[in-house]
């Protein structure tokens, strides 16, 4: 027989969205009991360093965990690593998890995350590709810079890039490979992914774009190099791709929760199941800030998510409607900060110019903000966040916008009318 517990609150996914909830909880007086449930073997864990910080050896493992055991101890909060939840029950309340328990809850929380997107290519079996999630392939990843010279990365966007940059600045060979032309080019557009990739030459990685992976060879059963569809051979002691990754939407989908590319959420984060909500990577959540169903792959929205989610299951009904914000860098030879972030737009207006190293990209749809994103410009993000927030209309403000001077607490302003 399998055994039967009872708890209040139930995070399923051991990221930042459940850890985040469960301290949210804590911080907001809720005395039930919390399981949170996760299949890796680490207790939740900061994720953006693994490509940074982490992966240089510039930051202990001990720093990327977000917590102690003995702060989940304190704080009367269960960790089960290397469990997953194999089964869920909305209407009866119940999971199942892989070590035979029956967990009945309350309220549930669905942060199961995303996996890496795999690419099967003739060869890839071979030792020395890697993925990068979790703290255990960074670690491999960081076993390989131990004894190799040459990195190849295959993507370009945040994993490719930042990987290229913390290879290079540990003076490692690098070359990346990208179906873009210009790293970048999808989030931001041509003309900024263009800077970033100037960033990158100038430093010493060889940058291709157009390119599409076609099969990696190797001598017995390792990888010394990957080809291209048209024919480019990049010679290599290892790679790590960048590929992108899906959402762990299988249990919802079984559960019979509505799902799309990710599990439906309303604007509270909850899911078509009374009393679970979803948050993070899986979450499509009815944004406030681009009036349709979104999904944001980012830290920043997971921590935020889960603090939500967690004030709503003790009842607060609080609309989730904070405007993204993403940071991140390039060793330490340029930074990356975003809001919004922008999903399509019409045009992009410059304050500063991209080849002078310092600027502020406003992405405008039918006349207004749609996202912005800058470089060395950090004091400029505060005022497009409460443009995006009020939905204004700038259609009038290009000049105010332009310029590097302008006062743009009189620029972004307006209502969503």
């Amino acid at each position: 027989m399998a055994a039967v517990r009872s708890v209040e609150f139930l995070l399923i996914g051991g990221g930042v969205a459940s850890y985040n909830c469960a301290r949210q909880l804590r911080r907001d007086g809720a005395d039930g009991e919390i399981l949170l449930v996760g299949r890796e073997p680490d207790l939740p864990y900061d994720r953006p360093p693994l490509s940074k910080e982490y992966v240089r050896g510039e930051k202990p493992k001990e720093e990327v965990l977000f917590e102690t055991r003995e702060w989940y101890e304190e704080q009367d909060v269960d960790v089960l690593t290397m469990t997953s939840v194999m089964s869920l029950d909305p209407a009866e309340r119940v999971a199942k998890l892989s070590n035979k328990e029956e967990i009945r809850f309350e309220k549930a929380l669905l942060a199961t995350g995303s996996n890496v997107r795999v690419l099967h290519a003739e060869g890839a079996q071979r030792d020395g590709i890697h993925y990068l999630r979790t703290l255990r392939n960074c670690d491999a990843i960081r076993d390989e810079l131990e004894r190799a010279e040459r990195a190849a990365l295959i993507g370009g966007s945040f994993i490719g890039v930042e990987l290229a940059a913390s290879f290079r600045a540990l003076g490692k060979e690098c070359s990346l490979v990208m179906l873009e032309d210009v790293p970048f080019e999808r989030v931001f557009g041509r003309e900024a992914g263009q800077f970033f990739q100037t960033v990158l030459t100038e430093h010493g990685v060889s940058v291709h774009g157009s390119e599409e992976l076609d099969h990696f060879e190797g001598s017995s059963d390792r990888v010394q190099k990957f080809v291209t569809k048209s024919g480019r051979e990049v010679e290599c002691d290892f790679v790590v791709m960048g590929t992108g990754v899906h959402p762990e939407i299988r249990l919802a989908e079984h559960a019979g929760l509505e799902t799309a590319t990710g599990v439906i959420t309303d604007r509270f984060l909850a899911t078509s199941a009374p009393g679970v909500y979803a948050a993070g990577d899986v979450a499509e959540y009815d944004s406030v800030v681009h009036n349709i169903n979104l999904r944001i792959e980012h830290w920043d929205v997971a921590f935020n998510q889960g603090k939500a989610a967690a004030r709503n299951m003790l009842g607060k009904n609080e609309p989730y409607q904070v405007v993204p914000y993403f940071w991140s860098d390039l060793a330490d030879w340029t930074s990356i900060e975003c809001v919004g972030p922008p999903s399509e737009w019409d045009e992009i207006w410059w304050r500063g110019r991209p080849e002078e190293g310092s600027f502020t990209a406003w992405y405008v749809k039918s006349g207004r903000l749609a996202g912005a994103l800058a470089v060395g410009r950090s004091e400029d993000l505060q005022s497009a966040r409460e443009a995006l927030a009020k939905g204004a209309d700038v259609s009038q403000q290009r000049e105010l916008l332009e310029d590097p001077e302008g006062d743009l607490s009189a620029a972004l302003v307006g209502d969503s009318s």
